[in-house]
Parts: C-alpha cells; structure tokens; sequence
C-alpha cells in the first residue's frame, strides 16, 4: 500500500469513500502564511480554506511556517502537503463519517533552517493573510532581536516578517496583512498587536513603519472551536487505512462540529472571502456573542454536569447522553435555564441552535471526554462560567432553577474530601478514590468536617471570596441545593437524579423580560 502524495491522487477518485482534490487546487497561488503546524490548525483553518478553494470562492493556498524545534515536518514534504480530514461525529441527529484529503497547504518552511525563504514570502503581491495557533504561551513579550535569523519568539517572526513585507513593497497601504491568531486566549490579537508594536519600538523600527503597521493592517481577535484529536489510535488508523487504500503519517480525526469566529469590518471580510464556504465561519464587529455562547452553554453545561454525572457512575460524556434522565438532565440545563438567562444581549435563537449543536457533540461516539478531567479547577470554572448566569437568571424570572440546583449540589457532594495526603486531597465513588484537583480542596476538606450539610450549604453560597456575591439571598436557592445535597447523601446520587424526575414535572418560565 503506498502514501498519499500528489502521483497517487488520480489513483484515489476511484474510491467514493475519501474526497480528493482537483488537480488545478494544487496550482493555486500563496495568500496565507501560517505560523504553526499542529492538528487545531489542520483540523479548522486549514479544512476551510480547502473547502472554499473546492467551492471556487477563495482561490488560495498556505505556507506553514515550522516555528519550534519540537516536531517532525519532514512528513508533510513527504506527502506534499497533503493530509487526510476524517470528520467523525453527529449533525442534526444524523451520524457523520467523511474523509478529505485536503489540498490547502502548499509547503511546510522550518523557521530555524529557512528563515530566509520565510522572509521571501513577504515579497509575494498575492499574500493577504496571516493565521497564527503557537499555543497560548506563543503570545508573550519577550526581549527580542528582529534581525535575528530567525528571532526566538513568535511575535518577533512576526514583526520581522511584516518588516520585509513593508520594505518590500515601499510602505505601500494596500500591502497590509490581515493578521488572525487562534490562540486560545480572549483578545487575542489586540495582546499580539500591543506586543509587535512594543517589539518595533524596542528595535527601534522607524515612525513610518510604525504607522504602516498600524493603519495598513488589521488584527482580528478570533475564537476558535472544533475538538481535533489528531491521529486515532493504531486499531482506528488501521481500518481507515485499508478503506481508504493508502497510508497517511498526517491523517488526522476531528469532530462534526467548527467554529471560526474573526472580529473584523467589511474590508476584512472580502479578503477573508473563505468564510462563505461554511456556515461555522462568521466575520462580524464584535465576536464576545460567540465567546458567551460558548462559556455559558458549552463549558457552563459541563461544569455543572461533571460532579453528578461522575458520582451518579459515568466516567464519560457519551455514556451519560446514553442515559435517559442524565441526558435530559443535561439538556434541560442547557435550554431551559443557561439558554435562557446569559448575560449577554442576543436573539433568543441563537442560544437555541447553538445549544442543538452541542448537544450533538456531547452525543458523538468517537469522543471520549472524561467527566473527572471536566472537574479540574471545579471552583474557579464553576465561578467564572456559571455564578453571572445564576444571577441573571433570578433576575429575569424570580425563582429557583431546578436543574442548576440540582448540579450546584452535586458539585459541592464532589468536593467532600474524605482522605488527605499530604496536599493532596480525594473524594470517594462507590468505595473508591478519586483525586480532586482544585485550588479549595483544603478549604472544603475543613469546611466538611466542621459543618453539616446545611451549614456548609449556607456558609458556601455566602462567601464572596469564592463567588463574588453572596448567593443566599437568592430567594429559595440555598434551601434547594441543601434539599438535593441531602438526598444525595442519603440515597446515593443516581438513584436522587432519578427521583427528580419522577418527582418534578419542571416548567419551563415564562420570559418576562429581555434577554
């Protein structure tokens, strides 16, 4: 069986169950420079800039530039840039299963042993694009010398790269880049852009650069989501393998599901032409809508899930979504309380299909999240992701919400420490340990030894040091989760999730005010 490379393409349209490139997506020419070869990269951007070059709207290919000595490129000029996109997941409660051998790279430049050919690149009239994903600690200020070859960190390639690209085309206004990072960091190209032009003027960069730099470019701070595992394991690969006819070092699985959202005007959005290929890229003034969406349904829903799905017996994601009244219990959270109470100004359907969709993903089985690895840093995530849309949620419809009760509780019978080592400190399921890995595991392991479960109730909710609010004065809140901590204790968490659903026909309220 041979790799995948160009010469075996013609060989591979034969075969309905891989979709291969056109010959003339192999010709087009270079617009975007691409810092960073991981799988978010090849698994996102990438896949929707070869999705846009099949649908004739964008017209464009990438060098990807090698910024770390971590890694091996070789297989990418190997295989010609080419790799394999299995996309494996649900949609609109249909099973996806594609596999794509995506075209959009043209080569792969080492930083360290081509510096050079990456500075040429600055020279090439069809570049419009930077896109960027070094990890979150690729966006820092550090002392650097442009005129190294290359500079140490990424903000320092990058600054030298606009440096050629400004010399190269004489400070021209319309030889800007449009810059787009996907760090996972909030704002991330407004911190990139603050540590460029701090770099300019640490290398002492003349007044006319900076002001190119600034006018004639745009940073767009973009949020990006899609789960890319990378490479299956070895059983996995074998049978893509031998359905597909040949092998692929870069092949890479990804769920249905992609976002891709860039803050950007009208200008930014013609260049950026790719994003009417899919509905998952949006181009808009002001992306925090996503940013909520995400926190509030996504990463809430899973907070406030993971300490009762965990201690009612399921170790992952999927088969809890395999369980009646878990899967209804986490689905109810979503659109009958979260979706209904972010605290952010938006259509009403928004929170709705977006909230189908991650349903979808929770139910995809070939995923397989673990609820204990969800509970890492509980506290902190239960705060920033859950507590303001507690808050609003009382202020729009006055009572408690059920659901959020119930996962409030499960989170607080999840961190009762019953042994201690050291600094390290572990709960209990069915009789065995299990470690919690938050920062107030000391002070729930004494806060649980001096109190009963209502006092704990009581002193919890009240400390604004953890939540920044005193969440008593919710008017019946702290009698619910106490109520559900209880029976928790009493009879077991499945068999307290189950009663609630034979005990509670819950209603959904009536919306009276605006979202």
């Amino acid at each position: 069986m041979k790799n995948l490379s160009i010469n075996e393409l013609a060989n591979l349209r034969h075969n309905p169950s891989v979709s291969v490139p056109e010959d003339s997506l192999l010709q087009l020419p270079e617009k975007v420079l691409q810092f960073g070869t991981g799988v978010l990269l090849r698994g996102l951007p990438d896949y929707l800039i070869d999705k846009a070059n099949r649908q004739g709207v964008f017209n464009g290919r990438i060098v990807v530039v090698k910024s770390t000595d971590s890694g091996d490129s070789s297989a990418f000029d190997q295989q010609d840039g080419l790799y394999t996109l299995c996309v494996r997941g649900v949609e609109l409660g249909q099973n996806i299963e594609q596999n794509i051998i995506c075209s959009a790279i043209s080569r792969v430049l080492s930083a360290k042993s081509q510096w050079q050919s990456i500075l040429d690149c600055a020279q090439n009239p069809d570049l419009q694009i930077v896109i960027s994903n070094t990890t979150e600690v690729g966006i820092q200020l550090v002392q650097d010398d442009i005129s190294q070859s290359p500079p140490s960190s990424f903000p320092g390639k990058l600054l030298a790269f606009l440096y050629a690209r400004f010399k190269a085309f004489g400070g021209s206004q319309d030889s800007g880049l449009v810059i787009v990072p996907t760090e996972l960091i909030s704002d991330n190209a407004t911190k990139l852009e603050a540590i460029v032009i701090e770099l300019a003027h640490r290398n002492g960069l003349d007044s006319s650069f900076l002001d190119w730099l600034e006018n004639a470019n745009h940073f767009c701070n973009s949020l990006v989501d899609r789960i890319v595992p990378g490479k299956p394991d070895a059983s996995t690969y074998d049978g893509i393998v031998k359905e597909l006819g040949y092998h692929d070092k870069l092949l890479t699985m990804s769920e249905v599901f992609r976002l891709w959202a860039i803050e950007g005007n009208e200008d930014v959005k013609k260049i950026l032409s790719f994003a009417q290929a899919d509905e998952g890229i949006f181009v808009e003034p002001d992306i925090n809508l996503f940013r909520e969406l995400k926190l509030r349904l996504l990463n809430g829903t899973h907070t406030l899930s993971c300490g009762l799905a965990y201690l009612a017996g399921f170790d992952n994601v999927i088969s809890a979504m395999q369980d009646d009244n878990m899967s209804a219990f986490i689905g109810n959270l979503m659109n009958s309380e979260l979706g209904l109470a972010i605290p952010y100004p938006m259509d009403s359907k928004r929170p709705q299909r977006f909230g189908m969709q991650v349903l979808d993903r929770f139910r995809n089985p070939h995923l397989n999240h673990q609820w204990l690895s969800i509970t890492l840093n509980y506290t902190s995530k239960m705060k920033m992701r859950n507590v303001a849309t507690l808050l609003n949620y009382y202020k729009i419809f006055e009572c408690v919400p059920a659901y959020f009760s119930l996962g409030f509780a499960a989170y607080l019978q999840f961190m009762k420490p019953v042994v201690r080592e050291g600094f390290v400190y572990f709960g209990e399921r069915d009789g065995v340990l299990y470690p919690i890995q938050d920062e107030k595991a000391e002070y729930f392991y004494h806060k649980w030894q001096e109190s009963r479960p209502s006092q704990l109730v009581e002193s919890v909710l009240q400390d604004k040091n953890l939540w920044d609010a005193d969440l008593t004065l919710l008017a019946g809140f702290a009698q619910s989760v106490t109520e559900n901590l209880e029976n928790m204790l009493t009879h077991g968490v499945k068999p307290t999730l189950d009663a609630f659903f034979l005990r509670n026909s819950i209603a959904i309220p009536e919306i009276n005010a605006t979202i």
